[in-house]
């Protein structure tokens, strides 16, 4: 799936070329939801600004009701900026969204079956992934694993 191009002008404008029109940011905001893979470029450079436009859009929401993000949480991901484990980190919290959002699509697909088997699956599902997705976090940062498998 490509890209839908949206060009930001000098006048603070945003311009979908799909569909040759001016939107809004919370139009553009509607288009992710819906599930649209956005690039914005500025007009003049080329430059690709996306993730400036999507932190504005995620500033814009969590100031406009009730947040995702709490201080405690913002705190803890500004401590990560410049350490050792920046990249290590910002792995780990693509993975894991990665992860939700997939669990989420299975259990909609799932909730047609018996909801306590659905649940158990996903409960036996979620204790894998995350066991594997600590696993990758613990070896990357440079701790092996010295506990030997009883298997």
């Amino acid at each position: 799936m490509s890209d839908r191009i949206i060009k930001k002008y000098p006048n603070r404008r945003l311009y979908d070329t799909e569909q040759s029109k001016y939107i809004t940011l919370t139009q553009l905001r509607q288009l992710i939801i819906s599930g649209e893979s956005i690039k914005v470029v500025d007009s003049t450079s080329e430059e690709d600004i996306t993730r400036n436009i999507l932190l504005q859009i995620i500033l814009e929401t969590e100031s406009g009701g009730e947040p995702l993000f709490t201080a405690n949480m913002l705190s803890q991901i500004i401590r990560f900026y410049g350490g050792t484990l920046q990249g290590i980190f910002g792995n780990y919290l693509e993975q894991s969204l990665g992860m939700f959002t997939a669990q989420q699509e299975q259990l909609k697909k799932n909730m047609g079956e018996d909801p306590f088997t659905a649940m158990t699956n996903l409960a036996q599902n979620n204790m894998k992934i995350w066991t594997d997705l600590q696993k990758d976090f613990f070896t990357a940062a440079g701790f092996s694993n010295t506990k030997k498998d009883d298997s």
